[in-house]
């Protein structure tokens, strides 16, 4: 298992250096002139010259990009060119209101999906299996961010039982009034994940009440709801807990929609913000932790799959 372990690890830094490479030069290619669109189309030939070698973009791109490297390793993310700030100070607190919201959406969408894997396993070919299946992936094709619009105008306008912005106001700040205003962005988020993790609970789910234990519990004497929770449950959620860990990186990349949509002032509204201003030390850092987030999450499904199928573990060791 350490084996299996060393060589996911490696792997993992290896792809981490990978994309950074990738991002630093498909950030240097944009098209544009930064230091015109930081200083103005109005500023002499002299600042932009001045500019560009204080910002070190009259070195080559190895010098460049081993610097960059070399701040990341340090901690040192530099400043912001469109909030003139230290590139961490901006990316901490957005970070941090992101990963309320997935909490609050991993929150919905973990239970919420495995009880409806279970209830479709429990009545495999019935009216409740079909709706639950054919309904759970009709709606994970439609994207988040049009489940976002939809659940805006319907909960938020007609309804009005949900506020339209995620962002509850900070001058009295409660928890339960950010998780209200959480919930609307994490059901559309739940659209989209549900159909395929309940889907992997229920063939879980049906695999364990075929298997011999289960027939030895019922011959037992034991009700087939108390042997599905004391037994079926136990085996049948833990490829499911794996299969949530590898939705991670997939939240990561929903929440940059939900985020535009809900305007929320998460991860994924700085990132289009450091966009649209060609602000590069934010851009580059913020995609950057945002492939990091999802190779560890990846990193952690792995050795999860592992440690519940020895086989998987057992083939990539050989």
């Amino acid at each position: 298992m350490l084996r299996f372990i060393v060589k996911r690890v490696g792997l993992s830094i290896l792809t981490l250096l990978i994309v950074s490479v990738i991002i630093f030069l498909m950030t240097s290619i944009l098209p544009g002139d930064i230091a015109k669109q930081t200083l103005g189309r109005d500023a002499s030939p002299e600042a932009f010259e001045v500019w560009n070698k204080e910002k070190g973009f009259d070195k080559p791109l190895v010098v460049q990009y081993g610097r960059w490297m070399g701040g990341l390793m340090t901690g040192d993310l530099g400043t912001s060119f469109k909030f003139a700030l230290p590139v961490s100070e901006v990316l901490g607190p957005a970070a941090a209101k992101s990963a309320q919201l997935a909490i609050v959406a991993l929150i919905l969408i973990a239970p919420i999906s495995i009880l409806g894997g279970v209830a479709a396993a429990m009545n495999r070919g019935k009216k409740v299996d079909r709706l639950l299946t054919v309904g759970g992936l009709s709606a994970a094709v439609i994207p988040e961010f049009v489940w976002g619009v939809v659940l805006i105008l319907l909960f938020g306008v007609v309804f009005r039982i949900f506020p339209v912005s995620a962002f509850p106001n900070e001058e009295n700040p409660n928890i339960f009034n950010s998780v209200y205003h959480l919930l609307l962005p994490s059901i559309a988020l739940l659209f989209v994940l549900f159909g395929y993790i309940s889907r992997v609970t229920r063939a879980g789910v049906i695999e364990a009440l075929d298997s011999d234990y289960m027939r030895t519990a019922v011959l037992k004497g034991l009700s087939r709801k108390t042997a599905v929770f004391r037994h079926v449950l136990r085996n049948a959620l833990l490829p499911t807990i794996a299969v949530i860990a590898t939705q991670v990186p997939y939240l990561v990349g929903g929440l940059i929609a939900i985020e535009r949509v809900f305007n929320y002032p998460g991860f994924g509204n700085t990132l289009l913000k450091a966009v649209i201003a060609r602000d590069f030390p934010l851009l580059q850092s913020a995609v950057f932790l945002t492939g990091l987030v999802v190779i560890c999450f990846q990193l952690i499904a792995d050795i999860l799959f592992a440690i519940l199928n020895p086989r998987i573990r057992q083939r990539v060791t050989e």
